[in-house]
């Protein structure tokens, strides 16, 4: 497999009382695991590579928004929690022969100056083009494609 020279754009949701920019900044580098769509599973597992850069985007809080950088830090491997019964992300169907769900680890590299809030995302949709999925109705993927051109623009607003 050719290994591909331009680096990707991503962005990833979190829950921040779950795991926030904070842990991230603690922990350096951490799994980015208990994915469990199939269509984010695909961008970690087929799309991203070390080196990536990543928005890291504050979910299902008062204010969500973009709130940090970080940078892919692995390839992706399998979710070791799909295996575990005790975790909430275990799946009966997984195997370690099998498995179904992946990760990639993920590392710190800075928190923005300010949290960019996806109301004033909004307001720049036209600017961001209609494909990008943040401000699409109905998006719920916690992980996917961002271009050059918006992650540029995005930062901009920092």
């Amino acid at each position: 497999m050719m290994k591909r020279k331009t680096r990707r754009h991503w962005l990833m949701k979190s829950e921040p009382d779950a795991f926030s920019i904070d842990d991230l900044e603690r922990a350096g580098t951490e799994p980015w695991d208990g994915v469990r769509n199939y269509q984010a599973r695909n961008f970690m597992r087929d799309g991203m590579q070390v080196g990536d850069r990543i928005l890291f985007y504050h979910s299902n809080t008062k204010v969500p928004g973009i709130a940090g950088i970080a940078t892919v830090a692995s390839g992706s491997y399998p979710d070791a929690s799909q295996f575990n019964p005790k975790s909430k992300y275990h799946d009966p169907k997984a195997s370690p022969e099998a498995p179904r769900w992946f990760l990639v680890d993920v590392a710190f590299e800075r928190k923005l100056k300010r949290v960019i809030p996806l109301e004033e995302i909004k307001q720049h949709a036209e600017a961001l083009g209609e494909e990008f999925a943040l401000v699409r109705k109905g998006n719920r993927l916690s992980v996917f494609p961002v271009s050059a051109a918006q992650y540029d623009y995005l930062l901009s607003l920092e």
